[in-house]
C-alpha cells in the first residue's frame, strides 16, 4: 500500500482566476476526485485521508477542498453552492489536464459530484454518492434533521464552541467512539477561524436565498444523469436519512443502492474495509 501523508500528497491548483484549490494527490491510472462533506472543519484529509492509500494503490486520486474549505480558497459564494463548487473543480481539472474522472462524493460533496455530472456529463465517469445532498428527499423522517439543526447551531448566537462542534460530530457516527478529543479539537481549530466562519456564512445563504436555492433541488434533475451511479448510505444516518434514498433509487435510471448497517453518515470511516472494496469494484466493474 502506497505511504501517503497530508504534507507528502498536498498541491495548490489553479481553479479561477481569483481561486486556488488545495487538494491531495497520490496514485497513477484512472483519475478519481473525491469531495468532502460539509460541516465544521471539514476538509478532503479529514474525511478521506485514511482512504487515500488504498485507492492510489489502483487510482491517481485526488483529494478536493471544496471552495472555502481546508486550505483551499475562501472566496464569496456568488451562486447555488454546488454550482460554484462543480465549476470550480471544472477549473481545476482544466488546469491538471485532466478530461474525465470517477467522482465519489460524501454528503455536500455528493451533491458538487451530481451537479458536476449534470452540467458536465462528458467530463464525469462513474459516482459513488454517500448519502449525498441535494439528491435525497425525506419521504418519512422530519426537516430538518438531527444533524442539520446541530450543523445550523454551531455557529448561531451566543456562537461557535467546541460543545456545540461536539454535538454535530456526534449525529454523523453511529459509533460515538470516533469522535475523540483530538477530533473536536483538531476541527474546532479550523472551523472557529473567522475565515471558515465567513466562508461557511456565504455557503449557507445559497442554500436559502430566493435567487439559487432551487439550483440545490438536484433530485428534480436526478432522472439526467446518464452516468452508473452508486448510492451508499448508512442506516443509522442521522443527517440525510436513509429513506432520503428513496426517489433517487427511483429516478436515476442507472443508479443501485447499498446500505450498511450500524453506520451513520461517514460510511468510508465507520465501514472503511467495505466501503473500500465495495468503491473500487464498483468502479472497475464491466
Amino acid at each position: 500500500m502506497a505511504v501517503t501523508t497530508f504534507e507528502s500528497t498536498s498541491r495548490f491548483g489553479q481553479a479561477g482566476p481569483d481561486l486556488k484549490l488545495h487538494y491531495h494527490e497520490a496514485g497513477e491510472g484512472e483519475p478519481v476526485v473525491m469531495l468532502h462533506g460539509g460541516g465544521p472543519g471539514a476538509s478532503a484529509w479529514s474525511n478521506f485521508g485514511r482512504n487515500l492509500p488504498v485507492f492510489a494503490e489502483q487510482y491517481r486520486t485526488l483529494l478536493v477542498d471544496q471552495p472555502g474549505f481546508g486550505h483551499s480558497g475562501k472566496p464569496e459564494i456568488t451562486s447555488q453552492f454546488f454550482t460554484f463548487s462543480a465549476d470550480a473543480l471544472l477549473g481545476l481539472l482544466d488546469t491538471l489536464g485532466i478530461e474525465r474522472v470517477h467522482l465519489v462524493g460524501n454528503s455536500l460533496g455528493g451533491g458538487t459530484a451530481v451537479r458536476f455530472a449534470l452540467r458536465h456529463p462528458d467530463r464525469a465517469g462513474r459516482l459513488v454518492l454517500m448519502a449525498p445532498g441535494g439528491l435525497g428527499v425525506n419521504v418519512f423522517s422530519p426537516d430538518p434533521t438531527e444533524g442539520i439543526k446541530a450543523l445550523y447551531s454551531f455557529a448561531a448566537p451566543p456562537g461557535p464552541s467546541k460543545e456545540k462542534l461536539a454535538k454535530f460530530l456526534r449525529t454523523l457516527v453511529f459509533d460515538q467512539s470516533l469522535v475523540t478529543d483530538e477530533l473536536i479539537d483538531e476541527r474546532y481549530r479550523v472551523a472557529a477561524d473567522p475565515e471558515s466562519l465567513r466562508a461557511m456564512a456565504s455557503m449557507g445563504k445559497s442554500f436559502t436565498s430566493a435567487e439559487s436555492f432551487e439550483e440545490g433541488m438536484l433530485w428534480r434533475e436526478a432522472y439526467q444523469l446518464r452516468q452508473r451511479v452508486l448510492l451508499v448510505w448508512g442506516r443509522e444516518d442521522r443527517v440525510n436519512p436513509l429513506d432520503g434514498a428513496l426517489l433517487a433509487l427511483k429516478m436515476i435510471p442507472r443508479a443501485q443502492l447499498h446500505v450498511f448497517g450500524r453506520c451513520g453518515h461517514w460510511a468510508q470511516l465507520e465501514k472503511f474495509a467495505e466501503f473500500n472494496q465495495l468503491t473500487l469494484d464498483f468502479l472497475r466493474s464491466a
